[in-house]
């Protein structure tokens, strides 16, 4: 029989959904959808002792903490997840009336929490314009013959919340050279170069940064000149 990994020690109570069939050590019923381990064996919640409680997905932060709070006993549920190597949380175990107090309570002020998460957005939404504005600004100064229209179509991908991109990045928000610049190289690969082709192709990655790395410093080199103003080495227009 496979083992279950042991989830790591701490002051709360922990209750594990397996990933093999486990049955439990004192009383033998199973498989177990939740399990308590014991001096590292199987037990059911009835021979735990936590029977009673209900199990609450987590998802709903307000619900969780006021279920918690209002609960005697409670215990947190993980699984492990085999690709990352450690339990993450799937929600919480809760006494029946303290989640049905806790539903109440959440609906009562439903109304007062829905519009501080509209004003939260809001807040947030005129941040990331704000800070997208400045993106490119950075870009068009420094790569002030970029196409108009560009610069602030490449500042508001780069700098998306959420997508994890170098504009999101600790660089990005500090605008620092180098981040505004992968931003640019990155939007030109893209737009400006057969890259997308050579990898749908089945090139790979490396490979067609290779082939089009003329392609994007040539444009860039461009960009990076004002508009009217002559090439490097070149006589003026």
């Amino acid at each position: 029989m496979a083992r279950t990994a042991v989830p790591p020690p701490g002051s709360r109570l922990l209750v594990v959904q397996p990933l093999n069939r486990r049955y439990c050590t004192e009383c033998r019923t199973g498989p177990l959808s939740l399990l308590v381990l014991e001096e590292g064996t199987p037990r059911c919640l009835d021979c735990a002792d936590l029977g009673h409680l209900v199990f609450l997905p987590r998802g709903d932060a307000a619900l969780t903490r006021r279920s918690r709070e209002a609960s005697a006993l409670w215990a947190v549920v993980v699984r492990f997840n085999r690709r990352r190597s450690r339990y993450e949380r799937q929600g919480v175990l809760v006494e029946e009336e303290a989640l049905a107090l806790a539903e109440e309570r959440c609906l009562a002020d439903a109304e007062a929490r829905r519009r501080r998460r509209a004003r939260d957005a809001r807040r947030r939404a005129a941040e990331d314009l704000r800070f997208t504005g400045v993106f490119a600004g950075e870009i068009r100064r420094l790569f002030p013959g970029c196409p108009a229209g560009r610069a602030d179509a490449i500042a508001a991908h780069a700098s998306a919340r959420g997508s994890g991109r170098v504009g999101r990045s600790a660089s990005g928000r500090a605008l620092s050279k180098a981040a505004v610049t992968s931003a640019v190289r990155a939007a030109v690969r893209h737009t400006e170069t057969p890259y997308d082709q050579l990898l749908m192709s089945g090139v790979p990655r490396h490979e067609a940064r290779r082939r089009t790395a003329g392609q994007v410093e040539e444009a860039l080199s461009g960009w990076r000149r004002a508009p009217g103003a002559a090439p490097e080495g070149g006589p003026a227009p």
